[in-house]
């Protein structure tokens, strides 16, 4: 079961949003449970990163969504943040709390439906899948999304990943591409395979995956743009 705040003072658009949420829960057979704030304060009062999504106003009375965000960031760095703004500049401060999306006032239920699936959409690919690799220590279990990318060098693999680099003893880079040809991973060159996930962008021929610059094969850039967009879901420039 989904389970949805909304942060909203206005009485009127929050049980609208309320209404819509279950709306879209019965059309597209997702429960749904949904739990209204009037408040940023309210929220964050007894927040345990307990909801997949929250929507909330940016502008509030006492608390404003922003600030709201930021707080919650700090404790939850899972949940789905949507803002609900009446001017569309306010949106943009969003990427500072990792926001996924605004909805513009006054909400439609169909634009609110697209957002809805684009959230969802999201969530499912934050599942956590997991790997095991022999290293010269022992085998390791590694969340696949933590990986930024594979690296081969000769007959050796290096992982580098968010808790640091390790080298692989066992596995070709053709076995473990194949292993995980399922989890939007893609050879961008002989020698590096990447997690779309972790890409940040794309710069004069590099993709940039932790602050690293990785060369795309001129062979391979088409492919890999095209993968790229296809798991970000929008056009790549």
């Amino acid at each position: 079961m989904l389970q949805i705040a909304i942060v909203e003072d206005e009485d009127l658009y929050a049980e609208q949003l309320k209404k819509y949420l279950y709306q879209y829960g019965k059309e597209s057979n997702e429960p749904i449970e949904v739990t209204l704030f009037s408040d940023g304060e309210e929220i964050i009062e007894s927040y345990k990163a307990q909801f997949d999504i929250i929507l909330m106003d940016i502008e509030m009375r006492f608390m404003d969504g922003m600030t709201t965000a930021e707080t919650i960031r700090k404790i939850d760095q899972e949940v789905i943040i949507m803002f609900i703004t009446n001017m569309s500049q306010y949106a943009i401060r969003g990427y500072a709390v990792d926001a996924l999306d605004y909805v513009l006032k006054p909400v439609s239920y169909f634009a609110l439906t697209q957002k809805l699936d684009r959230a969802i959409t999201r969530m499912k690919k934050r599942v956590k899948k997991y790997i095991t690799i022999s290293t010269s220590s022992g085998v390791r279990k590694m969340n696949v999304s933590e990986i930024y990318w594979i690296e081969s060098q000769g007959h050796r693999l290096t992982y580098h990943t968010k808790q640091g680099e390790y080298e692989a003893t066992s596995n070709s880079m053709k076995e473990i591409e194949e292993k995980l040809s399922e989890e939007n991973f893609f050879r961008c060159n002989k020698g590096y395979l990447l997690n779309l996930q972790q890409v940040n962008g794309i710069q004069d021929g590099y993709a940039i995956v932790n602050d690293k610059k990785l060369i795309i094969s001129r062979a391979r850039k088409n492919d890999f743009l095209r993968a790229l967009t296809n798991y970000v879901g929008e056009d790549v420039k």
